[in-house]
């Protein structure tokens, strides 16, 4: 079983997430802000997936959140969500960056992707 950890300040968000996720055969923790699921990440806990907003609110951004979790853990794939308009920046093949609103067929498409589900 994949784990996944998410990290999304918007509540309603984070909900249907991690049941989406749970539903795609995820094993999922979830967090409302970067800095709490960075503890996470500096725990060893097993992590497969980073689905993190980008502007989350708090000091640490998304981007951030990303680089220092892959840092951590190499080879970890994180999916960036954003509503907002600040510049991309370039992905390793292991990060994908997918627009708010977004469809879960979309998730599911990347986690095929990347390898974390079933095609």
């Amino acid at each position: 079983m994949y784990h996944a950890l998410v990290a999304e300040d918007e509540v309603l968000i984070r909900e249907i997430l991690c049941d989406e996720l749970t539903d795609a055969g995820l094993e999922v923790q979830a967090f409302a802000s970067a800095e709490e699921a960075l503890a996470l990440i500096e725990s060893g806990a097993p992590i497969d997936l980073l689905f993190t907003d980008i502007n989350l609110s708090g000091a640490m951004t998304g981007w951030d959140l990303g680089l220092k979790a892959i840092a951590i853990h190499p080879g970890l794939r994180v999916i960036y969500a954003t509503g907002g308009s600040e510049p991309p920046r370039a992905l390793s093949p292991l990060e994908r960056r997918i627009m708010k609103p977004f469809r879960f067929t979309a998730i599911v498409e990347m986690l095929q992707d990347l390898g974390l589900a079933a095609a």
